[in-house]
């Protein structure tokens, strides 16, 4: 069940996909079955999965030399801004969709023309 975990603590920090597991884990079929039970929600409303990552993390937090559980939490403005718009479709940083339209525009095309003798 060691090595189960570990290969899921491995796609959950890689963000690879389950198929592509080393194979020094278990068979990818096999963590992923555990997955999907440890990550279902209990009576409390919270997973198996997220228990065992908050003690993971609050134990070496403390043998840090730090608290047990985070007093702050950082937010940028690209994350607040964001956040109420995540299920509209996503973020584009700010790019229009342009369709078969130059990028670069006139003035480019103007500025290079200048250019050539």
């Amino acid at each position: 069940m060691y090595d189960v975990f570990c290969a899921v603590l491995y796609v959950l920090r890689e963000g690879c996909p389950w198929r592509s597991l080393p194979h020094d884990f278990p068979k990818w079929q096999n963590a992923y079955y555990h997955f999907q039970i440890w990550k279902e929600p209990d009576g409390s409303g919270e997973s198996l999965i997220e228990r065992m990552l908050r003690r993971l993390v609050g134990e070496r937090r403390v043998k840090d030399g730090r608290p047990r559980r985070t007093s702050m939490v950082i937010a940028d403005s690209r994350s607040v801004k964001n956040a109420d718009t995540s299920e509209e479709g996503g973020y584009d940083a700010g790019k229009k969709n342009l369709g078969d339209e130059d990028p670069l525009g006139d003035r480019h095309r103007r500025a290079s023309a200048r250019q050539l003798p």
